[in-house]
């Protein structure tokens, strides 16, 4: 067995994977770029080494980098979690050289199921049934533009490297399909190196069931069941669980058995995971798409049904031993669901967000789980995926399951970072998720606004300000803001915002016993206490407590179920009269790099024109004019910018007088 494992990942998987290190008894490396020197992965292992700046590709994706740090603090092995070099062949070759484990799969088995024609191939010269499309080589954008009619719309447009989403454009109408290509070429070039596109047939009401396999050198190829991956946005997933709530025993053996078949194409070794698409209305149909040589972010869910330490088998089998279990030893034992925490806006089309962690909270208890690469203090930045942490549920069937994971999330917040935990426990309330009734079209579906700031929420903010301002010794009656005067009272007032809604919030009275109103409305009676951090308000006779966190005039309040940031307003806003003259200027919505530029400064444009594409956390965004007229550009490719940062500036074109 190895003494010493060097993980090169960050976050919430390099968290997870020294957790089962230490508790097999050996010693965790871990390696940070600048951005996470104070990363919660760096402080909770053995020993940690910097490997370059924050961008990913002069850090994390650094092959010699990451070699030389093992190498320097005496690792055997290496567990690459999953992302960046987890399915980089030329990463497990140069450990190999190095001398170094590599806790995955074979080189070839990746180089083979990286590639997504290959694997087609591959799996499908073992009875593996696949998607019909096309699938090879070099194919040109005329080449799929041809094929596209006689595999018929919809289609999937799919880069052949990579995974996680990034490329993949679904197409409805010959029309779509060159602009698709284009874009689908550039984000897939970027993302992997590789621009190499096919094509397949977009599956009605498709559900993404996928299987977890083990194998160890001695021919043992295994599966842990299947996992239920439907609930997804932009290809991305967001809610997973197992065992799926559709398929019925029969097929559950038949999938798990192609599954193995599927290992067994490429002589696999180590744990993976294999990705079927299912339709909705033909459960017992399944097609292969693609083999994940690596740990998912989603294998929490079957640790918690089968008891198994997935991590802990990897490690093992890279050691070389032999797998001590059968397939009748693995058995399924109730329902455990997970839901990612990202950073990210969901009222604002799922935007990336970022800033300090400035308060965490995180559930524990029976039958939850957290794998987070979470601290206080931290910094959330643009640098990597927005994913924060994870939270998992058990129960012993899945309504119980889902009832804990609901309400393990109305316990966890992370003040000083938007996220998207309410449209989790949005999303786990609706019908058709309850009932099981996925497929991956159901988040683009729902529609999601978020619950703006109630009275209780304004008065709380308030009233922690309010409660800042009283002096901690006895003090002069007239600086008490107790509102007391000779004649009328003088309430203290403070303007909050929250979304779309400004009011005042007018306090007069003491912590024990006070009096607010919002604005001109009815008053309500009022006692609060603040200790630290926390603070306790009593609303007409209803209690609540909140957690509070400042960042500057922004007040993040987390309690009751929910987390809102209110800005503490300090003067009336100034709205500059412009006449509606038409002009308009492009801003960033999200803190990135930009990727492309689809215009010339000075061109005249029409309304509807890609001019400037962010990229951020994985996520493209493409900004287009409103009006016709002529672009002044303010930004170029490579340029990094800042939310709200000025990128273009369209003069709308003067209409002709008739």
């Amino acid at each position: 067995m190895f003494t010493s494992v060097l993980v090169a990942n960050r976050g919430e998987i390099a968290v997870r994977v020294i957790r089962t290190c230490k508790a097999m008894g050996i010693r965790s490396v871990a390696v940070y770029s600048d951005a996470d020197a104070g990363a919660r992965h760096v402080t909770e292992a053995d020993i940690a080494v910097r490997i370059g700046p924050p961008p990913a590709r002069q850090s994390y994706l650094d092959i010699d980098a990451v070699v030389a740090a093992a190498l320097r603090t005496g690792a055997q092995a290496v567990h690459p979690g999953y992302g960046f070099l987890s399915e980089n062949s030329d990463f497990a070759a140069a450990l190999e050289r190095a001398g170094l484990a590599f806790i995955g799969p074979p080189s070839g088995a990746i180089r083979t199921m990286g590639d997504k024609i290959a694997a087609k191939a591959a799996v499908s010269a073992f009875g593996v049934p696949v998607v019909p499309g096309i699938a090879r080589p070099g194919l040109t954008d005329a080449e799929l533009i041809e094929a596209a009619g006689g595999i018929g719309f919809p289609i999937l447009v799919k880069p052949s490297a990579g995974g996680g989403g990034k490329g993949m454009r679904r197409v409805d109408d010959a029309a779509e399909l060159p602009a698709a290509l284009a874009s689908a070429r550039r984000e897939s070039a970027a993302a992997f190196g590789d621009d190499t596109l096919f094509l397949e047939r977009f599956v009605l009401q498709p559900r993404h069931i996928e299987v977890q396999v083990l194998a160890d050198t001695f021919g043992t190829v295994l599966h842990f069941g299947e996992r239920e991956c439907s609930l997804q946005r932009r290809h991305q997933k967001v809610i997973e669980e197992a065992p799926s709530p559709l398929l019925d025993p029969d097929t559950r053996a038949r999938i798990g058995a192609a599954a193995c078949d599927t290992a067994r194409s490429v002589d696999y070794v180590g744990a993976g995971t294999v990705e079927f698409i299912v339709s909705a209305d033909r459960p017992d149909e399944f097609f292969f798409m693609e083999m994940n040589t690596r740990l998912q972010v989603e294998h929490p869910v079957t640790e918690m049904v089968t008891g198994h330490d997935l991590v802990e088998w990897q490690v093992r089998v890279a050691a070389g031993e032999k797998l001590s279990i059968t397939q009748d030893d693995i058995t399924l034992d109730g329902h455990a669901i997970e839901a990612r925490v990202y950073a990210e806006d969901p009222a604002a089309g799922f935007l990336p967000t970022g800033g300090p962690v400035l308060g965490l909270l995180e559930p524990s208890g029976d039958g939850i789980r957290v794998d987070s690469g979470l601290a206080q203090g931290m910094t959330v930045g643009s640098d990597y995926d927005p994913m924060l942490s994870k939270v998992i549920a058990h129960g012993a069937d899945r309504a119980a399951a889902l009832r804990t994971l609901d309400r393990a999330l109305s316990g966890t917040a992370v003040l000083g970072v938007g996220t998207n935990i309410e449209f989790l426990r949005f999303l786990l309330a609706d019908g058709d998720v309850v009932a099981g009734r996925l497929d991956t079209g159901l988040i683009d579906r729902t529609v999601f606004t978020g619950e703006p700031a109630g009275d209780d929420v304004f008065i709380a903010a308030a009233a922690y300000r309010w409660l800042q301002r009283w002096p901690s010794v006895s003090a002069d009656l007239w600086d008490v803001p107790s509102g007391w005067r000779i004649g009328a009272a003088a309430p203290t007032s403070i303007r909050l915002r929250s979304g779309e809604r400004t009011d005042h919030v007018h306090i007069t009275g003491t912590p024990d016993f006070a009096t607010t109103r919002i604005e001109n409305g009815e008053s309500h009676s009022l006692s609060a206490q603040l200790a630290g951090d926390q603070l306790a308000v009593t609303i007409d006779g209803i209690r609540g407590t909140y957690v509070v966190a400042v960042d500057g005039q922004q007040i993040w309040l987390a309690g009751q179920g929910r987390t809102v940031v209110l800005d503490e307003v300090r003067e009336a806003p100034v709205r500059p009269d412009d006449e509606l003259s038409g002009n308009a200027e492009l801003v960033s919505p999200m803190p990135g790099s930009v990727v492309a530029v689809g215009v010339s400064d000075g061109d005249e444009i029409t309304a509807g024109t890609v001019v400037v594409a962010v990229e951020a956390m994985k996520m493209e965004h493409s900004l287009t004019a409103p009006v016709d007229g002529v672009v002044e550009l303010h930004v170029a490719v490579g340029d990094q910018v800042k939310v709200g940062q000025l990128l273009a500036k369209v003069t709308a074109a003067q209409k002709s007088e008739k």
